[in-house]
Order: structure tokens, then C-alpha cells, then sequence
């Protein structure tokens, strides 16, 4: 996906993962019992905050990265049909680290 925003300052923008529609028993979960998820997959960065001197501190998360963020955190957007949010880096909680 050619994603076509930028973001500015330590702000990211997110695909959230949402959650499986069918629970382990079987139940189908209407799109109303969902809750919203916390997941979500880094698809852009924006070149962080400046310091006093004017140079950019990097962000700690990378285009790519699974993230974990707050559940009513950041502005959802749509783009070409699909849910985007844009999250500040300090609403992110931590990046999943798979083995």
C-alpha cells in the first residue's frame, strides 16, 4: 500500500489489527460487541520532536512495527476505504517483538 501522508513532529500514522469476528466457541461478534482495538501496524513516521539546537530526536518506532496504543487514543482518519489512525509517539505503550 503507497500510503500518501506524511506526519509531522512524533506523530505516526496507524492501521489498527481488529480483532477476530469469530470468538473460540464459535460465536460470531457483531461489529457493535467489538471493542477497539489496541494493535495496529506502523505505516508511516514523521521525523520527530527538535531539540533546543533544532536537530530532529528520532522516534523510537519504525515504519513496519506492531504497536500496542491506548484504546481512545489519536484521530481516526479514512484513506482509499480503510481506517487509519494518527497517534502521537507518546500515545503509543510498547512495540510487539516477535520471535
Amino acid at each position: 500500500m503507497s500510503l500518501k501522508l506524511k506526519p509531522l513532529g512524533s506523530r505516526v500514522v496507524v492501521e489498527p489489527i481488529e480483532q477476530e469476528e469469530i470468538t473460540a466457541g464459535g460465536i460470531v461478534l457483531p461489529e457493535t460487541a467489538k471493542e477497539k482495538p489496541q494493535k495496529g501496524k506502523v505505516l508511516s513516521v514523521g521525523p520527530g520532536e527538535r531539540d533546543d539546537d533544532g536537530d530532529y530526536i528520532p522516534m523510537d518506532v519504525k515504519e513496519g512495527d506492531t504497536v500496542l496504543f491506548a484504546k481512545y487514543a489519536g484521530t481516526e482518519i479514512k484513506v482509499d476505504g480503510k481506517k487509519l489512525l494518527i497517534l502521537r509517539e507518546s500515545d503509543l505503550l510498547a512495540i510487539v517483538i516477535s520471535e
